[in-house]
């Protein structure tokens, strides 16, 4: 069976770097830059691989770089609306990665992707040997739901005609703009049209709300105090969707995890300023990704 081609706007971020991917039960959307060790990107619920359209070039310096969007979101196309909760999307992306042979170095998840990054993280051999969450959402619920829906989403997912109603009467510049500024972040005027784009999407709206509804985060949360990798969390100031505290509590409950904190900025930050994002976490990842000395 052939794969079809991505069906993007015009205005889309890095088109050349686009591809499909066949790997059951979803249709991937990736895009990938760069060479050397592998970093694989994470978006957050209702987000796509153009959240990382300002890092990914920054990080494609030095790595080479994936990003993927979550099944049903974006431009992927989800192959089995019950594999939308955590776990089930993270051993679908595990799924992903051996099929294609990828053995990402390092992951790097912002909101609910920073949670599916910590739990991919223990289901890949070889494991990652670094994680950055960046505005992690590690608190049952209000990260994920803080921006874009409201908490009504799993009595929402009951009817089939929400996601295209909520796509009509979203799918306006205003109200776009007042989306992202429930954020915390300002966004430019192209920022804007991409979401814009995403919100027009009924079944980008209808993932979204199937991932919030099947979300399950305290088995993740219990496994924290057991992580081995190296975990760098990097909080922004004005976040409103996901408190910078919540990044400071998951930072004490692992054993190898530091929390940068920036000044201003929102729960977008990595599109506010992806080279501050970059400036924060590279140093870090550079030393993670340093091979030990043998000892032998």
């Amino acid at each position: 069976m052939n794969t079809p081609q991505p069906d993007l706007p015009p205005d889309w971020p890095h088109q050349d770097c686009s591809r499909l991917l066949r790997v059951s039960p979803h249709l991937w959307h990736v895009q990938e830059m760069g060479t050397g060790p592998l970093v694989m990107l994470v978006h957050g619920a209702g987000g796509s691989c153009h959240s990382w359209r300002g890092l990914m070039p920054l990080l494609a310096q030095s790595y080479r770089v994936i990003a993927l969007d979550l099944p049903g979101q974006g431009f992927s196309r989800m192959g089995a609306r019950g594999r939308a909760g955590l776990a089930q999307m993270s051993a679908d992306i595990a799924k992903l990665c051996v099929h294609q042979g990828w053995q990402p170095t390092a992951l790097i998840g912002h909101s609910a992707g920073a949670a599916i990054a910590l739990d991919l993280a223990q289901r890949l051999a070889p494991s990652p040997r670094a994680i950055i969450g960046i505005n992690a959402a590690l608190d049952p619920f209000q990260g994920l739901a803080g921006w874009l829906f409201p908490l009504t989403a799993k009595m929402l997912t009951l009817a089939p005609f929400v996601p295209a109603v909520f796509a009509r009467l979203t799918n306006t510049d205003a109200r776009v703009a007042n989306l992202i500024a429930a954020t915390g972040s300002t966004l430019d005027p192209q920022g804007l049209t991409l979401y814009r784009h995403l919100v027009a999407k009924p079944s980008h709206v209808d993932a979204t709300l199937a991932m919030m509804a099947q979300w399950r985060l305290p088995p993740l949360l219990e496994t924290l105090p057991s992580l081995h990798q190296p975990v760098l969390l990097i909080t922004a100031e004005n976040d409103r969707a996901v408190s910078p505290q919540t990044s400071a509590r998951a930072v004490a409950r692992m054993a190898h995890a530091q929390h940068v904190a920036l000044t201003h900025y929102g729960h977008l930050v990595q599109e506010e300023d992806p080279a501050a994002v970059m400036a924060a976490l590279a140093p870090w990842l550079t030393a993670q990704l340093i091979p030990a000395p043998n000892r032998g």
